[in-house]
């Protein structure tokens, strides 16, 4: 099969299209034709080695959409021709993948292979961090740092669909308006507008924030009573000043998660309560994914790079050839 290759640590020119092995579906998974794949930060990350052992040789991608082509032993749910899209560890940018047949969700009838791709790894995280995590509820405030990314996008639209009220912030006029129209209240442009002096009297129960640094004093004097800041990136620094007398008065839990580590029990349940929750919704068009542009598989460097400079509104995939 054909797949994409980190070479070596390093910038987007370390991936190469090779061929390898096509893997063997073992027992209780299931090998997909991958037909389109997500591009995700964490994909970056891996390749510049991340996540701490040499990235040589591994394949990124952590979700694809296609159909089952094999079931390994004791795989009993899918079979074969049906059309699935799933979250997993890495590998998915290649023509197959095997997969736990219980981290695979049926492709909506409303969905392509290209849209459903863009679903498993930004519905799972807010689903946890927002949902599980961050325990928002019908008739509160969140706030959604990085709006109009794939996350931002999707926290909007899934915080709005379950009644809560949802703020968010964005690099670009153009971004901002992309944030309202899927559902956010105000969408604050960062480069022209301090969000913290917007939202001052707000008064904010749920904070996504992907980008820590300057923003975590801010989020703390934001959040409202009982508030609770969640942590999935820390693109502007890891290091962050927190003033602890505010967090005491206000009582706020500060959190965060990683979902690519977790094991695979986890991500089973976190699966079916996707399944349950969000993708009635994706079925009914209450949810609808947005993306930006894809790329043949053969150009991954370029999508990364688009990844990375910031560019995009929704998600960025790879489409396979056929």
């Amino acid at each position: 099969m054909k797949a994409i290759i980190i070479t070596q640590p390093g910038d987007s020119s370390v991936l190469q299209l090779q061929e390898q092995p096509t893997p063997q579906p073992q027992a209780g998974q299931v090998l997909i034709r991958v037909r389109a794949a997500g591009v995700n930060r964490s994909d970056i990350h891996q390749r510049q080695g991340g996540y701490g052992a040499s990235p040589a040789g591994q394949i990124p991608g952590l979700e694809v959409a296609g159909t089952v082509e094999q079931c390994g032993p004791g795989a009993t749910r899918w079979q074969v021709g049906q059309a699935v899209c799933a979250l997993i560890r890495d590998g998915g940018y290649a023509e197959y993948v095997a997969v736990d047949e219980r981290h695979c969700l049926p492709v909506p009838t409303n969905l392509d292979f290209v849209q459903a791709a863009s679903l498993p790894e930004t519905v799972m995280t807010v689903w946890s961090t927002v949902f599980g995590w961050g325990h928002l509820s019908a008739g509160e405030i969140l706030l959604v740092h990085g709006g109009s990314s794939g996350i931002g996008i999707t926290a909007i639209q899934l915080a709005k669909a379950f009644g809560a009220k949802v703020y968010a912030t964005a690099g670009s006029d153009e971004k901002c308006v992309v944030c309202e129209q899927l559902g956010a209240v105000r969408c604050i442009n960062y480069k022209r507008e301090d969000f913290e002096e917007v939202l001052s009297n707000i008064g904010i129960n749920v904070i996504l924030d992907m980008v820590g640094g300057s923003y975590t004093p801010k989020n703390l004097r934001l959040l409202a009573m009982d508030g609770r800041l969640m942590f999935i990136n820390s693109m502007q620094g890891a290091d962050s000043q927190i003033h602890i007398p505010t967090l005491m008065k206000k009582r706020i839990t500060i959190s965060g998660s990683m979902l690519k580590p977790r094991d695979a029990e986890f991500k089973a349940a976190l699966t079916a309560a996707v399944e349950e929750h969000v993708w009635p919704l994706v079925a009914s068009g209450q949810f609808k994914p947005v993306v930006y542009r894809t790329f043949p598989l053969a150009e991954a460097a370029n999508a990364q790079t688009l990844l990375e400079s910031s560019g995009h509104i929704g998600k960025i995939i790879l489409e396979m050839p056929d």
